[in-house]
Parts: structure tokens; sequence; C-alpha cells
């Protein structure tokens, strides 16, 4: 028996539905410069054109049988391009912002002759299966309630997405199209939508947003912007009975040349804000080889002075621990440690994602020093005197915009060993569509609000404080930046030397913080002090000793997608 009761279209429950306001930034976007097919609203991807559809019609929603908190609305895209078909529709929760979008598509005019044995890349699908209804279980077919429906492709086609109606009637075979099974990618779920429980495996339900499983610099994986559906007979590991798109122009149109990254940055470029009580600011990286940072090797005691290039820094091939940067040993090594804020630059490098749909602009920031970290224990706040200390701190955030209309789409918050996409409504804005970054007390991970955010257990009140709030030390991107790496653009833009260093940034030292450790877990009430312990096994072994960070090169996201 399932777990709510479907109400007809007609019903007061389903006519006072409240719908998602559609969320705009704060500022106009800007008129780009002009230049390939950068924000023109089209995707050349080869054999068919995609065009992004921003404007829905409300199709169903699934607060009759859910509380509004978690409720989603699923809508139908409405003026589609002269020419251009259907491939799936959209689905987001209804308590926030409208904002979404879903890829229509056209076959490509080509003058070939050697294509005349191909199969067209779209064509309509044979039949329509249902794959859950919320009037599933009841005798009676009912008006209003949601009817999900799978394309049947032909043979050698893929179903990208998926219909949804309000009505038990099939759909026409002409509302929507398949897509020739070369043109498309392989893609998975990520982030439930909804979930419908029922003690029926059939009658249960979920849906879920859809992404390309290759997201890396190089993965051809483009979304369409539907989702995924499936009742209870589809098990989460299962290859899909639906695709993504294919980009497989190897032109790469859609992204931004020089003169629009520039402006790009320039327009969103978002504000860094450091903690009022921080110590241990950013720098350039010039500024520190300049005053004092010294590059040192395994079995040689003392260090060589670094050219502000980084020109005598060994260059290219993995981290070997044959290398190391450290600060000088003499008076300056206090100063370094405080870093400049005002040399400060932001480094940037910009890569095509998701198929070259959308362009990610990693802005990248050189701290000379983390600090020490801060444990927190309930109402306690106990400093640390080594633990979370390094040499070198390279953290960085990353603007996903979308090329269809260059558009910023969300931010990533990079956050010690993971982090968070943020979403642009849910940004905190400064000036225009300039969104802010708070960089927390002495570790500089990144946060779009500001607060005090806990590495560790909640629901314990156990872990590391990560304290972010506005000050008078900040650094504005959309000025103090330098473009180090573009690879798409080939030789536009010449990488610095200092990046092609692929060793560590600061020195490894082993010391023994089980003594810190201990002393605060002694001094606890008997009663936390199993929880605490627990907590402390399970912090990264960085945090145990002053292990400097790698060059953002050697980061795994430099050729993959951030971790999300």
């Amino acid at each position: 028996m399932l777990v709510f009761s479907c109400f007809g279209r007609n019903t007061n429950a389903i006519m006072c539905t409240s719908q998602p306001q559609t969320f705009s930034l704060p500022s106009p976007i800007p008129n780009w410069p002009h230049g390939g097919s950068f924000a023109s609203g089209f995707a050349n991807l080869g054999e068919i054109e995609a065009f992004k559809v921003s404007n829905f019609e409300f199709i169903w929603s699934s607060n009759a049988m859910q509380d509004k908190k978690n409720a989603v609305v699923f809508y139908k895209p409405v003026e589609i391009p002269q020419g251009f078909h259907i491939l799936g529709h959209y689905c987001q929760p209804s308590n926030k912002p409208l904002r979404g979008f879903v890829l229509v598509a056209k076959e490509v005019e080509t003058n070939h002759c050697d294509d005349h044995d191909k199969l067209p890349p779209l064509r309509n699908p044979l039949n329509f299966e249902l794959v859950w209804s919320s009037n599933a279980g009841n005798r009676e077919t009912l008006s209003g309630c949601g009817y999900f429906w799978i394309p049947e492709p032909p043979e050698g086609y893929k179903a990208v997405g998926y219909l949804v109606t309000d009505n038990p009637n099939k759909p026409q075979l002409d509302e929507i199209c398949c897509v020739r099974s070369d043109l498309t990618d392989k893609c998975e779920p990520y982030r439930l939508l909804l979930a419908v429980n029922s003690k029926i495996p059939e009658l249960s339900f979920q849906a879920w947003n859809l992404r390309p499983c290759d997201r890396s610099v190089q993965g051809q994986g483009v979304p369409v912007g539907s989702f995924f559906c499936s009742n209870g007979c589809w098990n989460i590991g299962e290859e899909l009975p639906i695709a993504c798109l294919r980009n497989l122009n190897p032109v790469q149109q859609t992204m931004p040349n020089l003169e629009q990254i520039h402006a790009l940055i320039q327009h969103y470029g978002p504000t860094i804000f450091f903690h009022p009580e921080e110590v241990y600011l950013p720098s350039s990286v010039v500024w520190y080889f300049n005053n004092g940072a010294c590059l040192y090797r395994k079995g040689v005691t003392t260090g060589e002075a670094i050219d502000e290039t980084g020109s005598n820094l060994p260059r290219g091939g993995t981290n070997d621990k044959e290398f190391w940067i450290d600060l000088p040993s003499d008076d300056r090594k206090d100063f370094l440690k405080r870093g400049d804020l005002q040399s400060a630059r932001l480094y940037v490098h910009v890569k095509p994602a998701l198929g070259g749909t959308f362009t990610d602009i990693a802005m990248w920031i050189f701290c000379p020093f983390n600090g020490p970290a801060t444990l927190k224990i309930g109402m306690k706040n106990i400093p640390l005197s080594k633990i979370g200390e390094h040499v070198g701190d390279w953290e960085h955030f990353t603007l996903r915009i979308c090329n269809f209309n260059g558009e910023l789409y969300s931010i990533y918050y990079s956050q010690h060993s993971g982090g968070e996409w943020v979403d642009a409504y849910d940004l905190e804005y400064i000036d225009g569509n300039k969104a802010i970054v708070y960089s927390s007390k002495n570790g500089h991970a990144s946060y779009p609000h500001p607060g005090t955010f806990i590495q560790g257990s909640s629901k314990l009140g156990v872990g590391i404080r990560n304290d972010a709030c506005r000050s008078n030390f900040y650094v504005n991107s959309s000025v103090h930046y330098e473009i180090v790496a573009a690879e798409y653009l080939g030789d536009a833009v010449k990488e610095p030397l200092w990046l092609q260093y692929m060793r560590e940034w600061g020195p490894k030292i082993v010391y023994d913080s089980r003594t810190e450790i201990d002393r605060i877990i002694d001094a606890l009430p008997r009663m936390l002090r199993f929880s605490v312990k627990n907590f402390f096994n399970k912090l990264p072994v960085e945090l145990y000793g002053e292990e400097g960070p790698t060059g953002p090169k050697e980061k795994n996201n430099w050729t993959g997608d951030e971790r999300w």
C-alpha cells in the first residue's frame, strides 16, 4: 500500500500548489564580447544542434502526497524554436527558485556524401512505457495525477529523457525524440529528488537528478537537464535505460575566447573575505619567492633561493618527494608566514565542463602558512598548538558558467578534503553579480555564508572549527587575478614556470601529536572520552603533522571534475 493519496487536478489541493518563482541574477547579464558560439543560445554537438530552454509549463507536483518542504514539481519545456524537438521533461524541488533548463535538439544539415548510409540523428519513439503513476495501486484512473513515461526507442537509438502527463493517456509519439546511440554517452543519477515508499516494490518510486559519468576535461557527456525515474524494480548500480548527449564536435565552439574570459571574471569575480582575526593571510607567488622561500632537495641540508618566476624549480613529472619548498630559517620566517594581502592574486584555470556546454573558472589562492586548528567539544573550544599547521596552502573555488548564455550557474566552495556546489540563487552577492567567498580562520576553507562550520560530528558536537565572517581583509578576484592556464585555447595563455612544479610547497614534519591529543581527552568528562577519541582517529593524517600541499596542477580536479 502506498504512503500517500492522490487528489484530482481540480481540487483545492492542486489548485493551491505554490510553484517556484523564477530566479534571476541580481544584475542583468552584459553583452559579452563577440567571438565563436559562446552565449549564442545554441551548441553544435556534431550531428545535432542543442538549444537551452528555460521556459516551462507546469504539469504535476508531488505536494499532494508529502509536505511542501520535500515536494517536487514537474514541467514540460515550452517556446521551442522551430525545427527543434523535446528530449525530456524537467523536475526540481518546489521550495527552490525555478532556474533549471532542458535541452532541445535538431539535426545539423551536412553536405557529406558519405553520410547517406547513416541513420538520422533523431527519431520519434516506437511507443511509451508507463514507469509509474501517483495513482498506482488504485483501480480507477484519475486526471490530475502524475504519470511517468519512458520512450521506447527504435533500434540503434536511446532515450535521453522522460515525459510526464497529468492523465493516463499515452503521449503522442511526436512529442519527444530519441537520439542515435553513438551520439549519446553514459550518465548516472545523483541527488534524490523524490522517494515514494511502498510495501509492494513495484509501487515504490524514485526520481533523481542526472549527470554524465565522465565529467573530466576530456569528457564528452552533455546533460540534457532532464531526470531519471524508476519504480522499485531498478537497483542502484544498474545501467540506466536512458543516456545523456555526447559532444562530438572537435572544435570547442561554445567555449569562451580569451577576451570573453576576462569579461566573465570582471563581471562575476567573487570577493574573498578573510576572518578579522586571521594571522596567516595570502600572498602572490612572486612575493613569496622574492621574500625568502627556499627550494630543498632530499639529502641536502641547505636550501636554494627561488627565482621569482620559479625558473629554478624542477618541472614536470609527479610528486616524487625529492623536492619541497620551505620557509627560510632566519628572521624572515615569521614575516613570510603572515603573507602579504596587497600582493595576493587569484590564479585562474579555465577549462571545459560537461562536454563543453559549461565553462569552469577555477580560482586558486596561495597562503604561505596554514595555522593550527581549534577543537570544538560541545560548548568548549580548545585551541590546538600544532595540529593543522603546515607550510604552503593552496585553496580554490570554481565558477561554473553556462556556455549557452554566459550566466553564472553555480560556485564550488572547496573545503579541506571535499567541498560543495552552491547554486546561484543560494549565493550571497556584494556587487552586482559578484558573489562572496568566506575564507575560514587559519585553515582557509571556502564557504558561501558566514558562520561557524564544524568538520567532524555535528551529532556529537565534536569537530574542528571553521570560523568565517567579513572583515577588512579581502581580495577582489574580479580585479586581482591572473589567468595561468586555459589548455583549450592553445598558446593563447602562457603558463607560468612555477605552475609546472609538481612537488610539495612545504616540508613534511611528523611530530608527536598524540601527547596533545591524550592531554585533551584525559581532561574531558569520562562520558565524552570515547566519542572524542574515535573522532581523532578519523581525522585526516595530514592534520597530525606539518605537510605542505602540492600545487594546483597536481590536484585531481585540474583535469577532472570537483568532488560532488
